[in-house]
């Protein structure tokens, strides 16, 4: 699925036309110009929480509340308890921010939810459209006093958002006060508990680096730093998860637990909900001794204290990752000669190189997850042209499917199920009211991905049923060279993603097409399915051998069709002719593409030739494991779809005669290559 960078201001007119929900004359969204404002059922009384919001701001002389719609861990998903901004607004969304002063309330948040907010919001609140935090702090500028205080919570302010704010502020005759209890916290009477879920611990069979040796190759990275950090603090949850290869279930689609680690040369602080690890855990956890590689367990709500009695040693340095440190943590290492920043902790550069099981590992969710998404693919191929089913019946189909492999925990993230203009919106999910039908006259594009005990998976397929028209066949063949030409360049170990993110977009840009979404992101070991900092955008470290990320171009119509094809893959060594330390993209992700969409009159003959590479590839990987489920159809499907295309004609034509040497040749120059 596509992450950061979001779309250019779409149309959000898409959302309307041929919905399956149930035909209504009332508006879905608000009108607070009529006398008395009209307000959708789907619209959230917030008079209650406003009330006792101010009553508890003007208690502490706060002339207004800035409340984000993120965690204590900077997360990208969060759990319902620390929805803040929805309980306080109504607003669903999982992006935005809400202010809240003695007499108004707005809420910002981006493009894709702009027609989600005017149902959801009441008339308390204005919308805001632009989300910069420049423009925030002008919209509190006009509404602060002079001498007022703007208070928020420091767990949920980054290192740069709590700059950018202090920037946009300055010489303003306001102050930023830090407040380390939440004031919604204080009136959300039915906030929810932490849940009550047992932390577990990953099976031997998926691990090849235990918890203890990653704890000490991340001491060597410590002791190797130049500026002699004695503890390194790690905030974000992934980060823990995979220090010890725990997992939990706190947060929607990501096994993560609320935690924080303290690791010092001779220490280890794990701040954690003790209650629930297992007797079982605790052994496991060495938490009985005191030595090297021995956890403290430590109550979770006491990371403040702690860390304000560690700092207070003399001698001490700690080193924090200011991507995903929060403000509260860091402004309480003092002072500055005690602190060490990067962008990234090492713990997160490291768990971005797979090891040799993890890769193994991953490929193998990668094989069954194939299987669910072919079985999809191939009864949409059927029971589309009955006109029965709809983006959401499909997508509910895609998890079942999923849930039927071995090892599956779950869809790795909301299924993008999208037809027609609905796909031109690129984070768009289904609801009730915008469900369109699935027909053979408009493209539909799934981006869909499963969480599995051994690796995360997210893949994007475009279809279309009937007969694309001569756009949208060759839009989508564009796309795909896009795809393909990142998927087979070759280059030094150390580049960017940035740098050639652009062989994703250059056919496209030929006939004057673009997309405004972000071209890859890191994929986890049943982690996060955006796991950083791998990826194609500015802030993310150079590719290393054993690294895995989506590879993701495409192109939306406004009010008309999008596309998107997503892989994963992961960067291998490319023995050049003169050099050896290349890399190069093999994709994991195993699933044919539409053929009557693509338009082999554009392809060159290498980009020809890495598909039907490609294509032996998964009829050599996924066919057996077709086989051994004993899915005949779905072989037959697989097979009919991923024959070799020939390099003439202007269609995906298929070589009738000899076909069995062809795929013997692709075969052997795969492995090869």
């Amino acid at each position: 699925m596509p992450s950061c960078g979001w779309l250019l201001a779409l149309s959000l007119a898409a959302l309307t036309g041929n919905t399956a929900a149930a035909v209504t004359n009332d508006p879905t969204e608000r009108n607070c110009t009529l006398k008395p404002p009209y307000l959708p059922s789907t619209a959230v009384d917030t008079i209650l929480q406003l009330q006792e919001l101010r009553a508890l701001m003007l208690s502490m002389n706060i002339s207004a509340y800035i409340i984000p719609g993120t965690d204590a861990h900077l997360s990208e998903y969060i759990a319902p308890r620390d929805s803040r901004m929805a309980f306080m607004t109504g607003f669903t969304g999982s992006a935005g921010t809400a202010v809240v002063t003695q007499t108004k309330a707005a809420l910002w948040t981006d493009s894709r939810y702009w027609v989600q907010a005017e149902r959801q919001l009441d008339c308390n609140w204005e919308l805001e459209k632009d989300v910069s935090i420049s423009n925030v702090a002008a919209w509190l500028l006009s509404e602060v006093p002079s001498g007022g205080v703007i208070g928020f919570d420091p767990f949920l302010f980054s290192l740069k958002t709590h700059e950018n704010y202090d920037i946009n502020l300055e010489s303003s005759n306001r102050s930023l006060k830090s407040i380390p209890e939440n004031l919604v916290d204080r009136v959300w009477k039915t906030r929810p508990h932490v849940l009550p879920y047992n932390l577990t611990r990953l099976p031997d069979r998926v691990i090849q680096r235990s918890w203890q040796v990653k704890v000490g190759d991340i001491r060597a990275q410590m002791m190797d730093n130049p500026f002699e950090p004695t503890a390194l603090l790690l905030s974000a949850l992934d980060e823990t998860a995979w220090l010890f290869n725990m997992r939990g279930n706190d947060i929607p689609y990501n096994p993560f637990f609320y935690s924080y680690t303290l690791l010092t040369m001779d220490e280890i602080w794990l701040f954690v909900h003790t209650e629930r690890l297992t007797e079982d855990l605790k052994v496991y956890l060495n938490t009985s001794c005191d030595g090297l590689l021995c956890v403290q367990l430590k109550d979770y709500g006491t990371v403040l204290d702690d860390l304000k009695k560690y700092v207070a040693k003399p001698g001490v340095k700690v080193w924090v990752g200011t991507e995903y440190t929060n403000y509260a943590v860091y402004e309480i290492i003092t002072p500055q000669d005690k602190l060490l920043t990067s962008s990234y902790s090492p713990v997160l550069t490291t768990k971005a190189v797979k090891d040799d099981t993890e890769q193994q590992v991953l490929r193998d969710a990668h094989v069954r997850d194939a299987v669910a998404v072919i079985q999809l693919l191939m009864w949409l191929e059927k029971v589309v042209p009955e006109g029965t089913e709809t983006e959401l019946s499909a997508s509910e189909y895609a998890d079942e499917l999923r849930s039927k492999q071995n090892d599956n925990k779950g869809p790795s993230f909301e299924t993008i199920s999208a037809s027609g203009p609905n796909a031109a919106l690129a984070h768009y999910n289904p609801t009730n009211e915008t469900n369109r039908k699935l027909t053979v006259d408009e493209m539909y594009l799934i981006d869909s991905g499963g969480q599995y005990l051994d690796g995360t998976t997210d893949i994007t397929r475009t279809v279309h049923w009937g007969q694309p028209t001569a756009m949208q066949k060759e839009a989508f063949t564009r796309v795909l060279m896009g795809n393909i030409e990142i998927s087979r360049t070759i280059f030094p170990s150390g580049t960017r993603g940035v740098n050639m993110e652009m062989l994703g977009r250059q056919a496209l840009w030929e006939v004057g097409l673009n997309y405004g979404h972000g071209t890859g992101h890191g994929v986890g070991n049943y982690f996060g399915v955006h796991e950083w900092p791998v990826g194609f955008q500015s802030n993310n470290i150079g590719f290393k051998a054993g690294m895995f990320t989506s590879i993701e171009p495409g192109y939306y119509k406004e009010n008309d069709f999008g596309i998107r094809i997503e892989d994963v893959a992961v960067t291998v060594p490319f023995h050049t002719k003169y050099g050896r330390d290349f890399l190069t993209f093999d994709t994991v992700s195993l699933v044919p593409y539409d053929r009557k969409l693509i338009d082999t009159s554009l392809l060159s003959p290498q980009q020809i030739q890495w598909l039907n590479n490609y294509y032996e590839t998964i009829r050599r990987l996924v066919g057996p494991e077709l086989d051994k489920q004993n899915l005949k159809d779905e072989k037959e499907w697989m097979l009919r779809n991923t024959e070799p295309f020939t390099e003439s004609g202007s269609s995906a034509s298929i070589c009738s005669s000899s076909l069995t040497l062809i795929a013997l040749a692709f075969s052997l120059l795969h492995n090869i290559v």
